[in-house]
């Protein structure tokens, strides 16, 4: 079977997914207290500001930041599908290689099945926060603007810049950790059921008789509440880390750009923390990725791992341990 054979799904919910999340990354966390950036723009606001209001909708500028990176991407990936080569070359080959390494990364945790079930949304999270928080470094993000006139605007927000590193706001890590919540429920239940969900949570691990039952059931049933919360902090959790994260690195360097140096220097202060950001901006859209293919395997990987066991002895002619006994 060729490569885009095996993942054309991917690439199609790749499309859909990117386009969904830029849908999803503004509105919520958008609105700025009047007043509250510093003159001249010499630090990064904690929220996106306004670029262009459309009937009434607040567009802003890391909005308009996650159109562009989803825009490009989805040209990629078009672009890489659109002429195929048994011996691929240029943006195939390099696409191909991308996929089937984070495939490759993700079935190692997961499991061959469940990998392949959940990929599309593992894959395209990771390239979507890699390739936002790198574009968020590109020179010009975040300085390039203009300045508002007018009566009715305040002297200390003057200042608008056209772009804005896109998870450097909360709407796009919330938009992301809250629709991996909602697919994390979706593929458990599909998983291991109802009963096998609620069992995982609450019901006592081991064989227990008589008044040892109740007891650790008691125990169970407190531990399964904690479960709960944990559940429920986990996608709170995703969205600050990766948005404290991308704000943090993004504040630092806009801080040493503004240093009091001579004109010609201007680009030194900031220049060790940039490339520190490149391997920050990796790390976070990794660290993202692999806590959700975490979350989903300690829910859903059990009967997968077994399955996946049985397959691979018979693909390497052994019986399983099962039937040898």
């Amino acid at each position: 079977m060729s490569f885009f054979a095996r993942f054309s799904p991917f690439f199609g919910r790749f499309t859909l997914q990117c386009f969904f999340l830029f849908l999803l990354s503004g509105g919520a966390f958008a609105a700025a207290a009047e007043g509250e950036a510093l003159p001249d723009h010499d630090h990064l606001p904690a929220h996106a500001e306004e670029v262009f209001n459309v009937l009434g909708i607040s567009i802003t500028n890391s909005m308009v930041m996650v159109w562009v990176v989803a825009a490009l991407l989805i040209i990629v990936a078009q672009v890489a599908t659109k002429d195929l080569k048994l011996v691929p070359s240029g943006v195939q080959n390099f696409v191909e290689w991308l996929v089937e390494s984070l495939f490759s990364f993700f079935e190692g945790i997961l499991g061959h099945k469940l990998a392949a079930r959940t990929f599309w949304f593992l894959g395209t999270i990771f390239i979507l926060i890699l390739v936002s928080n790198w574009f968020g470094l590109v020179p010009g993000i975040g300085t390039v603007g203009w300045e508002l006139t007018g009566a009715g605007v305040d002297s200390h927000d003057r200042y608008r810049p056209f772009f804005r590193g896109a998870n450097a706001d909360l709407n796009l890590t919330s938009a992301m950790a809250l629709t991996f919540a909602l697919m994390w429920f979706y593929w458990a239940f599909t998983e291991i059921g109802l009963k096998n969900f609620l069992a995982h949570i609450f019901a006592p691990k081991g064989e227990f008789k008589g008044i040892v039952l109740v007891l650790m059931g008691a125990i169970f049933l407190f531990v399964g509440l904690i479960e709960v919360l944990s559940i429920a902090v986990r996608p709170v959790a995703l969205m600050f880390r990766l948005y404290g994260n991308v704000y943090a690195g993004e504040s630092i360097l806009e801080t040493m750009s503004v240093m009091n140096v001579p004109p010609l220097l201007k680009w030194l202060p900031p220049l060790p923390f940039y490339f520190l950001e490149l391997l920050v901006g990796f790390v976070q859209a990794l660290v993202f990725a692999l806590l959700c293919a975490v979350f989903i395997k300690l829910m859903c990987a059990h009967e997968h791992e077994e399955h996946d066991e049985h397959h691979g002895d018979e693909a390497h002619g052994e019986k399983p341990a099962s039937e040898t006994t």
